[in-house]
């Protein structure tokens, strides 16, 4: 059944050639006879016909073709010229505005994408810059201390030389992050994927950073329930870096005599959910969404303080999309943050 919204320009020619003789034809029947009717309804509807197609086909929808190749902005191959003589203008003008109207908002949304892209850019580069001058200033600074005489001084010169070198250290590590999460992004880094318990890396984790939480009397565990070992299948020692990463945060930004606890769960027979809680200092609501996010610091000062490049989340976060994870937070300030991430469970388990 026939729509206005699905008429093709020769339907509507000859609906409208219709309406435009059909009158003219009847005036003529009751002026002159049937005869004189006839002819003149043919002569007008034909006329009408070719008139009213000759505008639509080589006017209307020749705009509408421009249109068309202006929204897919390609050079059209014999095909798709063909595609572009035959096929388009058989659309309705309903369904050329929908087309119109979907391109707009794809475009709107890219749009969108592309300032929100340009501000993290911006954003990033700013950050960047600040994290490489902060110890190139220091490093000149006791560079040129030391040439201005103070090199000959043996109660300084050993001392601002260790300290130029601590900043090269931290510029090093910079650009060492910096180059992971590179090779991460572009897929250089391969994952060399086995089976292992993580309560056991848990563990050695814990024990590798023992010195660090001890000097806070923090006291890390495994929460009671998930001691009994789970096998999980990814890359042991990329995993080794992520859980280390989050219990060196979750102690920087601990409260003394605090605790930190690791929670291991099935969550079906596929996946193994793994967490880390503290009792700390926590994270404001606005920033939750962000802490991923490279150089991101929720205390710009307190965050400098307590060192690092502020690469250790994002890099995180990296690896485990590496391994098509998901990882996720939850914090309230004052009273401590849990960071979790998914791993796949025992290969070959069903």
């Amino acid at each position: 059944m026939l729509t206005p919204k699905n008429l093709s320009p020769r339907q509507l020619s000859a609906l409208t050639s219709l309406l435009i003789a059909l009158p003219i034809g009847i005036g003529f029947f009751i002026i002159e006879n049937l005869l004189a009717a006839i002819i003149s309804w043919v002569v007008v509807f034909v006329l009408s016909y070719f008139l009213i197609d000759f505008v639509l086909e080589w006017f209307i929808y020749r705009k509408i073709k421009l249109i068309y190749k202006f929204i897919y902005q390609t050079k059209a191959s014999k095909r798709e010229e063909t595609y572009y003589k035959y096929i388009l203008p058989k659309k309705s003008i309903d369904e050329v505005s929908e087309d119109v109207e979907k391109w707009a908002q794809k475009r709107s949304a890219e749009v969108a994408t592309l300032k929100s892209n340009e501000a993290y850019r911006k954003e990033f580069l700013q950050n960047l810059a600040h994290e490489f001058k902060t110890p190139i200033f220091a490093i000149q600074g006791y560079v040129d201390t030391l040439l201005g005489g103070a090199l000959e001084n043996p109660a300084v010169n050993r001392r601002f030389l260790e300290n130029a070198a601590k900043n090269v250290d931290r510029m090093v590590n910079l650009m060492q992050d910096l180059d992971e999460i590179s090779r991460l992004e572009t897929g250089e880094q391969p994952l060399y994927k086995q089976n292992f318990i993580i309560q056991d890396l848990i563990k050695d984790v814990y024990e590798s950073l023992s010195i660090r939480t001890n000097e806070k009397k923090i006291h890390c565990s495994i929460k009671k329930g998930c001691e009994q070992p789970i096998t999980v299948f990814a890359d042991k020692e990329k995993i080794r870096q992520v859980i280390n990463n989050l219990v060196e945060n979750a102690t920087k930004y601990g409260k003394y005599n605090g605790s930190i606890v690791a929670s291991i769960y099935r969550t079906d027979d596929l996946y193994v959910l793994v967490e880390f809680s503290d009792d700390g200092i926590g994270i404001a609501e606005e920033h939750l969404d962000r802490i991923f996010e490279r150089f991101y610091r929720t205390d710009l000062g307190r965050s400098r303080d307590v060192g690092g490049t502020g690469l250790g989340l994002a890099i995180c976060k990296h690896i485990i999309n590496a391994h098509k994870q998901i990882m996720h937070v939850r914090s309230k300030l004052d009273v401590g943050t849990t960071i979790g991430f998914t791993l796949q469970g025992r290969r070959g388990d069903n």
